[in-house]
């Protein structure tokens, strides 16, 4: 039987912390930041960890 293939798009959006828990990057730092804060755009420059009912659907397609 061939191994599983993990799907690569799914890979490269996620990275998984050492408990198992699954971090991606948030919303609102791609463009208009010129008005946001210094204080938001730090707030919004760290990784988020994912919620719960994506969880399981992004495992499946990490191959976990």
């Amino acid at each position: 039987m061939p191994k599983m293939k993990t799907n690569s798009a799914a890979s490269k959006r996620v990275r998984v912390t050492g408990k198992g828990k699954l971090m991606h990057v948030g919303s609102g730092m791609r463009h208009n930041l010129e008005h946001k804060s210094a204080r938001k755009r730090r707030a919004l420059s760290a990784d988020e960890v994912m919620a719960p009912n994506q969880v399981k659907k992004m495992k499946n397609l990490l191959g976990m």
